[in-house]
Parts: C-alpha cells; sequence; structure tokens
C-alpha cells in the first residue's frame, strides 16, 4: 500500500511539475550596454607558485588596468577559502591607470594549492575570477642544499 500511494505522490509531482506555467519576458526592455564603462583588464589571471616550503613566502600581485572610460571601483574581493586573504584598493582607479590586487596564501598548509579570488566591481565584464595555483611542501634535511667542505677535494690555488 506505501509503495502504491508513494508512487501515486510521485506521478502527481511530476504531472505538477509538467503543467506549471513557464513565464517569460521577451517583450521586457533590457538596460542598454554603457558604452563609457570601465573596463577591467588583468596582466594574468594565474598565478603559479610552483613548489614552496612550509611557512615560505605566499604573497602574489595581480597587475589591472582600467581600459574603460569611467572611473573603476572595485567593490568586493572574495577568496574560496580563509587561507587565501585579498587585499584591493578601495579608491577608483581613473581612466588607463593600473593597480594591483594582492593575495598572502597562508603556507603552513602542506599540499597543492588551487585556490580562486572573485573581483567584483563596476567594470562591464565582472566579476572577474583569479587562481593561485601551486605545491606546499615540507622543508626536510634533504631538501637543503649541503654546504661543500672547504679542507676536502679544494682545488689547489696556483701561485
Amino acid at each position: 500500500m506505501k509503495k502504491v500511494l508513494l508512487s501515486l505522490a510521485a506521478a502527481l509531482f511530476v504531472s505538477g511539475t509538467m503543467f506549471a506555467q513557464n513565464i517569460t519576458v521577451s517583450n521586457a526592455p533590457q538596460p542598454a550596454a554603457n558604452p563609457n564603462a570601465p573596463v577591467i583588464t588583468f596582466d594574468k589571471t594565474t598565478h603559479d607558485y610552483g613548489t614552496v616550503y612550509k611557512s615560505g613566502d605566499g604573497t602574489c600581485e595581480f597587475k589591472f588596468t582600467n581600459t574603460g572610460v569611467e572611473p573603476l571601483i572595485l567593490s568586493n574581493c572574495t577568496s574560496s577559502c580563509g587561507c587565501t586573504v585579498p587585499e584591493w584598493p578601495r579608491e577608483p582607479i581613473l581612466k588607463g591607470k593600473s593597480a594591483t590586487v594582492k593575495v598572502k596564501y597562508d603556507t603552513n598548509r602542506v599540499g597543492p594549492i588551487n585556490k580562486t579570488i572573485n573581483v567584483m566591481s563596476n567594470a562591464s565584464n565582472s566579476p572577474v575570477q583569479l587562481r593561485i595555483i601551486g605545491n606546499v611542501v615540507e622543508k626536510t634535511s634533504t631538501s637543503v642544499m649541503p654546504e661543500k667542505n672547504l679542507n676536502q677535494g679544494a682545488a689547489p690555488v696556483a701561485k
């Protein structure tokens, strides 16, 4: 009996969704694109740290330029997790001027890096997604370059 009621309920749900009204507004006026809108153009959108030692330098910068006409205002930068902290300029970036989004990754976490930073602004191409990639490894005794003992095997000095 339970199976019959469950099947009936599922059939009612499916038929109800098939006959639901699908409202589309095709005659609504679309806002005109602003030809003078700012455009944010990054030199690069991905930074590869390569291999970084634990507690190493996890900072990088993404340089961008306002290639539009009106001033560019970055409203927010968010990262995909708390281990990545972005900093961005709060003042407007004028036409043709450049600035940077600085990103600090917590390199006390060992393992691969694959994080995203979303940059929101008043630009016509907003939001822009930046990525950082790489790998954090433990620093071991074999990862340190051994110093050469100058008393053994040193080349003779010519007189």
